[in-house]
């Protein structure tokens, strides 16, 4: 397949939209390649939250992470912009915004983060990185974030 600015930004916009439309981690791995190794990292203190600074490395472990982020978080009005594609590295950044819950304390809080993610030949996803706001997820998780 030859590799275009539309190839990765509909492969992108396909993982971005699964996921922000609460799919399993069954169907989020269908954007999964199966021809390289695929890994997933949320950048962070692993200190904070089980699914921080952890190489999820494989499907197996990649699928582990989003089991972990759905044991762990609930999260509301998420939605995607400000895609950046770049063919020359196969690689696509992208915005998104969402109010996440921290389940076991049930506190919540409105987030913007940004995913990096790798292309293999075929438009699958390899590396899927993660910057969000560690801060505030580890408050939730203590039952310490301000309301206010």
């Amino acid at each position: 397949m030859r590799i275009t600015r539309d190839n990765l930004l509909h492969a992108a916009k396909s993982l971005c939209t699964d996921f922000a439309s609460k799919k399993d981690p069954d169907a989020l791995m269908t954007h999964f390649s199966t021809t390289h190794q695929c890994v997933a990292y949320e950048h962070g203190l692993p200190i904070l939250a089980p699914f921080l600074g952890r190489h999820f490395v494989g499907r197996d472990g990649v699928r582990d992470y989003f089991k972990t982020i759905a044991s762990t978080l609930s999260f509301d009005k998420m939605e995607f912009s400000e895609y950046i594609v770049d063919p020359e590295v196969q690689k696509v950044s992208v915005k998104g915004r969402a109010r996440f819950t921290w389940l076991s304390s049930g506190q919540s809080w409105d987030e913007i983060f940004t995913y990096v993610l790798d292309f293999d030949g075929d438009c699958k996803v390899t590396d899927y990185h993660v910057w969000a706001d560690t801060g505030a997820a580890y408050l939730a998780s203590k039952g310490q974030l301000s309301t206010g």
